[in-house]
């Protein structure tokens, strides 16, 4: 693909922006490669993990303000430019919406859209050159970008999410860890491997707890109360009682040994 590398092995999809140039800086193209890519993996039973990185120096610095407005396309400018916009929304819905858990390996820049794209992933390998960067109100812009008002507050707090909004922070490595936006730490250039060692762990457990376990953590960013939420985890455990894995998982837990899921 144009802008994207994939590289499937072992029940792991990598997916790796490919604009080391422009620090994979997102353009519509990009954008239509990532919902390709996304939309298949809606219906792929094979591929149980994701892994979402950047080539080069940088995760992602955003979307490409300097690569100019294509024109043409029958569209005024400001249709085009939401329609961009909008896209790349949509990637990060798709990502939260995919049943497999989403690991971003991250490194440099990680700016703009590329912090919704980010933060809308399940877990956060990080490495010490990792600087997430929320330029919007610097640039008179709103920070409200492809869905970064909605995961921000749900990841720090709406008290904590305004601070790094409306002040347009930088936050390092350290800071962003203490924040809780990251879920390991690695060695300069070890973010990708780390990702790695971390899908492999997620690959050791139930396909179908793993699955369903992202579900029902969507449904409670948005769940109107406890009952609600509590009806759609019986639903959802309840079939768990019929699947073969059940059965493997208790068994391997009484002989005491790690279960070999076989997504049954």
């Amino acid at each position: 693909m144009g802008d994207l590398k994939l590289d499937r092995r072992d029940g792991v999809l990598t997916i790796t922006l490919s604009r080391p140039e422009r620090l994979n800086a997102v353009t519509g193209a990009l954008t239509e490669e990532m919902l390709d890519v996304l939309n298949e993996l809606m219906r792929d039973a094979d591929t149980r993990v994701v892994i979402l990185t950047g080539e080069g120096r940088s995760f992602c610095s955003g979307m490409d303000l300097q690569g100019g407005d294509p024109g043409g396309g029958g569209e005024g400018r400001v249709q085009r430019i939401y329609r961009g916009i909008a896209r790349g929304g949509e990637v990060t819905a798709r990502l939260r919406e995919i049943p497999q858990p989403v690991i971003a390996a991250l490194h440099g820049p990680v700016a703009g859209m590329g912090v919704s794209w980010a933060l809308a992933c399940d877990l956060r390998v990080a490495d010490p050159t990792t600087r997430f960067v929320v330029p919007f109100t610097d640039l008179g812009l709103s920070a409200g970008d492809c869905g970064l008002s909605w995961l921000l507050p749900r990841l720090v707090g709406p008290a904590r999410a305004a601070e790094i909004l409306y002040r347009a922070r930088r936050l390092t490595l350290d800071e962003a860890d203490a924040l809780g936006l990251v879920t390991e730490r690695a060695g300069e250039g070890g973010d990708l491997a780390g990702a790695h060692a971390l899908a492999d762990e997620l690959l050791a457990r139930s396909p179908y707890g793993l699955r369903r376990t992202k579900e029902l953590l969507n449904l409670s960013l948005d769940a109107p109360g406890l009952r609600q939420q509590l009806m759609a985890e019986t639903g959802i455990q309840t079939l768990a009682f019929f699947t073969e894995d059940l059965a493997e998982g208790m068994t391997a837990a009484l002989e005491k040994r790690r279960p070999e899921f076989r997504n049954r």
